[in-house]
């Protein structure tokens, strides 16, 4: 989304938006440096489109500090490692803090041993997967992020959740392109847009979802009731494939992390008790087998051989790169300002309101 396309946006500068966040991260308890972390991953994320997972998010995260279900003073500790693998448990504090600093002792071992793993057990819900691999790619590296979170997903041939959406997000170097980004979600398409659907009385595409007894649905209701399917759909067009990632994202995080797993996940951004989330972060040094940015030049001859292939009829511009069209909207937005949508920013207001910490000025 942008003004342009949306008229109604509220426009702020990104950087006010930044500072903002981490201040009002502050007044609600947390460390000055673990605050500026929670800022840079929303913004990111409101930077590049996701705004999902962008400052809308503050009002969610807030509630589960006054609830008393994550500390936002908790500081990640090193619990078990060996040179290759490490363990973080993040104590029931922010994702975002832990997320980034077991992704940085994952470069800088992985610089020593040519790869290396981090996994997290006892956090909270840590942004973008994207963000984390991006910031190991920004180091020359080849990024791997995933996280578990509550149940929302059908496996193929059951009808209730029992994984969730369970996101899969690399990045690496790539030359002019400046990196190539996946960042998927496991299941066909987030609860999101199933709610966007039910409130705007629109049917939705069968494929997407399943009502309480296990058939597909095209009513958002009954969706939303029921559970959402792997990517792919339904078992005769490829969503055990999904059911596949979905469960090895799972056996990453939550199993080989010690952390919650499955379907005993609490729902997203519940009250009701603590999440331990189990991430997983992996950095690989190309430099460990080859001369040095041999594969950044080998990966920008690809992506100039992919976008130039021939258009398919129709098609409405020519071939695109994983993470480019976020890419350009973080650029355009970088200078213009982050548009935000005016329930979002009224949310905001009234989190402004509650802390005292009035909000940055409006472009637009």
């Amino acid at each position: 989304m942008s003004s342009e396309t949306n008229p109604s946006a509220v426009v702020i500068a990104s950087e006010d938006l930044r500072a903002w966040t981490r201040s009002l991260v502050q007044r609600a308890g947390t460390p000055p440096d673990f605050a500026a972390d929670v800022a840079e991953v929303l913004v990111a994320s409101d930077l590049r489109g996701i705004a999902s997972h962008g400052v809308a998010r503050l009002a969610q995260y807030l509630k589960l500090v006054n609830a008393g279900v994550l500390d936002p003073a908790a500081r990640p500790v090193k619990e078990k490692s060996k040179p290759a693998l490490a363990r973080f448990n993040a104590n029931n504090g922010w994702g975002q803090p832990a997320g980034r600093i077991a992704t940085d002792d994952a470069i800088e071992r992985a610089n020593e041993l040519g790869a290396a793993i981090s996994v997290v057990r006892s956090s909270n819900h840590y942004g973008i997967a994207g963000w984390y691999a991006m910031r190991i790619a920004q180091r020359g590296l080849i990024g791997i992020s995933l996280t578990n979170a509550g149940a929302m997903v059908a496996p193929t041939r059951s009808r209730v959740r029992m994984l969730g959406t369970n996101p899969i997000a690399v990045a690496a170097p790539a030359g002019r392109f400046g990196m190539v980004v996946l960042d998927m979600a496991t299941s066909t398409v987030p609860r999101g847009k199933i709610e966007i659907a039910a409130r705007q009385g629109k049917h939705i595409p069968e494929g997407w979802a399943i009502d309480r007894e296990g058939s597909p649905t095209q009513t958002p209701e009954a969706a939303l009731s029921g559970a959402l399917l792997p990517l792919g759909g339904a078992e005769e067009t490829g969503g055990y494939k999904g059911y596949g990632l979905a469960l090895i994202v799972e056996m990453l995080t939550g199993v080989l992390a010690s952390a919650t797993c499955g379907h005993h996940i609490m729902g997203l951004f519940s009250t009701e008790g603590n999440s331990d989330l189990g991430h997983f972060f992996m950095a690989v040094d190309p430099g460990a087998i080859e001369e040095e940015d041999s594969f950044e030049k080998r990966l920008e001859t690809l992506i100039e051989e992919l976008s130039a292939a021939p258009r398919a009829v129709n098609a409405p511009g020519p071939v695109l790169y994983p993470g480019q069209l976020e890419a350009e909207r973080a650029e355009y937005q970088a200078v213009h300002g982050i548009a935000l949508e005016q329930s979002v920013f009224e949310s905001l207001q009234g989190l402004a309101d509650r802390y005292s910490e009035p909000l940055p000025s409006i472009k637009r």
